[in-house]
């Protein structure tokens, strides 16, 4: 398979210091793939240094137009080598080959790196603010806006590409330089961009830089660098309150895209069976490892039967198994430990009094590989674990409710998070109304989809800080400076 086990460090791809390397597992077989350098700390400021120095000493961050070159030239790369990233994936990441066709798992992010590239041609890198008349005299004063400076970027494994890719595209056309760090369980899907980088752009050495470690250190040393100036981290809000206080020492720019607990709100107009089942194949794709899918499903409470009735029902015909089948819209989870923490949710609601309806345990007829069945729990209380805990696994709990919209709006508002969302009403102008009450970054309105390169994402409360993609997550990798000059 074509992939790339080395580091990128100031140019040049590279073993690890010491030649140390890990394993990268297929999570439906359970199989070594290979391995990737296993990244040390002193790997970590090297590269830091590279990033350092590209930024201070290159006029990478004031060339526009090279800048687009470049990430065009990369955008190119990626789609030259498109199918063998579809095939890394979808063994890597245990991700089920339908998903890698337009959506958030290869061809949709690929495609952004040219909407991020184009939109380098247009941006208003300055605005002007007029005269203004103080202390006797007048004086001229605009806006720029310049590259934050080196960008420490850390990303989780269920969307690697994507969270690569919405990270590194962004801060580059911004200016900046960037140090990105994949996932430990998804390597090559981090290291296969810098072979790109390295082999078929004229992005200059240093600009990026990306390693993969299995030390937890490592990310440590991005997070606390003093010449670090921005740290962006997608994964859990556990890790992301880490990242924060350690950022905070020396007051790092944080981006965070953190963690979701998203409600999928049933109106008493809706068609419930057509919510049902929509919702059935929302928390089934790629195995419920989506932090914006919406696994409390909140429905009046005399139409929780019919709603139990139909996601059991559907979820008893979910297609899942080997990912390399393009009949299946399920793969396993990615990797023993993730398998076993979504059991013991499960475990742990039914013994605070939900009922199992289906599912609830490994497969039978997959005995190898990291599945879990689909899995429904009714009578879940709006408070029990599995209602505000993210299980980032193929789990809807059903919550009924009493009260019309305003109770369903509170229990939907009653998490930590603030990631995503979604309402069913036969009455648009409603649907819409409970939707501007709902406190999250992405709603989904009667089935509308959000996800787009121009469409920012990000959350509310403990689900993050600031937005990915759209012009609203390009500028999230900018300072402002504001200048001021006499009118002579």
């Amino acid at each position: 398979m074509w992939h790339e086990e080395k580091l990128l460090i100031d140019g040049e791809l590279r073993a690890a210091e010491g030649g140390g390397v890990f394993e990268t597992l297929n999570p439906a077989t359970e199989e070594v793939l290979g391995v990737a350098a296993n990244a040390t700390d002193a790997d970590a400021v090297a590269a830091v240094a590279a990033a350092r120095r590209a930024f201070d000493t290159t006029d990478w961050a004031t060339d526009h137009d090279f800048r687009a070159k470049c990430l065009r030239q990369f955008h190119a790369a990626l789609e030259r080598h498109l199918e063998e990233m579809r095939d890394l994936t979808v063994a890597e990441v245990g991700s089920p080959v339908m998903l890698t066709y337009g959506g958030p798992q290869l061809e949709a992010p690929v495609a952004s790196v040219k909407w991020v590239a184009d939109m380098i041609d247009g941006y208003q890198w300055t605005e002007d603010l007029g005269v203004v008349e103080a202390y006797g005299g007048s004086h001229r004063r605009w806006i720029e806006r310049e590259a934050v400076g080196v960008v420490a970027a850390i990303t989780a494994y269920n969307f690697p590409v994507q969270l690569n890719l919405a990270k590194l595209a962004p801060a580059l056309a911004a200016g900046n330089t960037v140090v990105l760090k994949g996932a430990p369980d998804t390597p090559w899907s981090a290291l296969a961009l810098g072979q790109l980088i390295a082999n078929e752009t004229d992005i200059p050495p240093g600009v990026v830089n990306i390693l993969t470690s299995a030390e937890n250190s490592v990310g440590e040393v991005l997070t606390t660098h003093p010449d670090v100036d921005m740290v962006t981290f997608t994964g859990s809000t556990a890790t992301g309150r880490k990242i924060m206080a350690a950022a905070s020492a020396t007051v790092k720019k944080t981006f965070l895209e953190l963690g979701g607990k998203s409600a999928y709100v049933v109106l008493d107009d809706a068609d419930v069976e057509a919510a049902a089942a929509m919702n059935s194949f929302m928390i089934c794709t790629h195995a419920g490892q989506g932090c914006a899918i919406t696994t409390r499903m909140l429905v009046p409470a005399a139409m929780a039967n019919t709603a139990v009735e139909v996601v059991a029902a559907t979820l008893a015909n979910i297609p899942y198994g080997d990912p390399t089948d393009p009949s299946m819209m399920m793969g396993p989870l990615i990797n023993s430990r993730q398998r076993d923490k979504v059991h013991k949710l499960v475990t742990d609601a039914i013994d605070q009094g939900a009922k199992l309806v289906t599912g609830g345990k490994r497969p039978d007829h997959l005995p190898v590989g990291y599945y879990y069945e689909p899995t429904l729990l009714a009578g879940v209380g709006e408070n029990d674990l599995v209602a505000q805990e993210e299980v980032f696994g193929p789990v809807l709990a059903i919550i009924g409710y009493e009260g019309g919209d305003d109770e369903a709006v509170r229990i939907a508002n009653n998490s930590i998070y603030g990631l995503s969302g979604a309402v069913n009403s036969a009455d648009p102008g409603r649907a819409r109304a409970v939707a501007r009450q709902i406190r999250s970054g992405t709603i989904s309105v009667n089935g509308g989809l959000y996800y787009a390169p121009d469409a920012p994402f990000g959350g509310y409360k403990q689900s993050g800080i600031g937005r990915e993609m759209g012009v609203a997550g390009f500028e999230e990798f900018l300072e402002i400076k504001t200048l001021a000059e006499p009118v002579a």
